[in-house]
Order: structure tokens, then C-alpha cells, then sequence
């Protein structure tokens, strides 16, 4: 029921709140961001102002602040969440919760059918998936190759796309090593 689901919710956060304030590195596996925005627009006290989709207006606050708890502390432990979210579900309801949470994340892979159907895994969505600030994580060199990469594998479709970058790596050991093989 909606109700336990919200009270196991909010327990979680809690217990890993603690954990992070002396020092562990927590990681949430949330499945998923849709469902708990539901079971909270189930519980939530009614505002008297509904969104689109049935969403009561305050239905998404606390999963918000849930998904905004996720940081790292000085002096003091990490706190990963990785959710899933439900879409093309046909549900209005699914599809508004979804872009509330849209972009809130540091990083986004997106899945797709065609490329599961085609038994080609990860069925990732390689030019709607990203890490934001990735010039954070990785070299300038390496960096510039990734946008390379990219104008390549964007005009060759979902499918097709994720089959050349596979079989591009497959050919090497690391990562490093797929990059240094790019001549850009």
C-alpha cells in the first residue's frame, strides 16, 4: 500500500542520512522515482490544486527533497541515489512526475526498447544518455573525443548507434585504450 511504502521511504533516508554523517558512503537503489511519486500523491493531504495528470500540487515534495538528499560531505561520507523512472507507460500521471524529476540528476542513461527487442545490451540510448559536468570527470583530450563520438554515433540511430560503439570497445581493454584508438 501507498502508505508503508512512503513510511519505508522516509525510514530509508533517514538511516542513511546517519550513516553519512559519520562517514559511510551510501548508495539508494530507488525503483522507482514514478511509484513513489504516486504512493505520495496518494497520502499527500490534498492541496485543492491539481496538475496535470491528477498530481496533487504538493504530491512531489518530499520525493524531491528525497532525490535532493543525495550529496557528498566534507569531512563526512557520500550519498548516491540511482532511481529509475517509468515512462511511455500511457499513464499522464507517469509522464508528469517523470519531467518534474527530469534533469535533476547529475547523470541520465536512457533506456530503449529497440535496442532490448534487438537483444543488444545495454539497451542504452547512447545520444539521450549523459553525465553532467563531465568535463569534471574526464581530461580535456579525452573529453573532445567524446564529442566526436558523438556527432559519429547521433546520425546512425538508436539500434545502430549502440552496436558500433560495442563492437568499437570490444576491440580494446579499456577505456583508455578505445580513446587513444580515436584519431581525432
Amino acid at each position: 500500500p501507498a502508505q508503508r511504502h512512503v513510511q519505508v521511504t522516509e525510514m530509508v533516508i533517514e538511516k542513511a542520512k546517519r550513516l553519512v554523517e559519520h562517514g559511510r558512503d551510501v548508495v539508494i537503489l530507488l525503483d522507482s522515482i514514478t511509484r513513489l511519486g504516486r504512493a505520495y500523491n496518494t497520502v499527500v493531504p490534498s492541496s485543492g490544486k491539481v496538475l496535470t495528470g491528477g498530481v496533487d500540487a504538493n504530491a512531489l515534495q518530499r520525493p524531491k527533497r528525497f532525490f535532493g538528499a543525495a550529496r557528498n560531505i566534507e569531512e563526512g561520507g557520500s550519498l548516491t541515489i540511482i532511481a529509475t523512472a517509468l515512462i511511455e507507460t500511457g499513464s499522464r500521471m507517469d509522464e508528469v512526475i517523470f519531467e518534474e524529476f527530469k534533469g535533476t540528476g547529475n547523470s541520465e542513461i536512457i533506456l530503449d526498447r529497440k535496442v532490448s527487442d534487438k537483444r543488444v545490451f545495454p539497451a542504452i540510448d547512447i545520444t539521450r544518455s549523459g553525465t553532467r559536468k563531465e568535463e569534471l570527470l574526464v581530461s580535456p583530450a579525452d573529453l573532445s573525443k567524446m564529442f566526436v563520438l558523438r556527432r559519429i554515433l547521433n546520425p546512425m540511430g538508436t539500434v545502430d548507434s549502440m552496436e558500433f560503439l560495442l563492437d568499437k570497445l570490444r576491440g580494446t581493454k579499456s577505456n583508455a585504450e578505445f580513446f587513444n584508438s580515436m584519431n581525432t
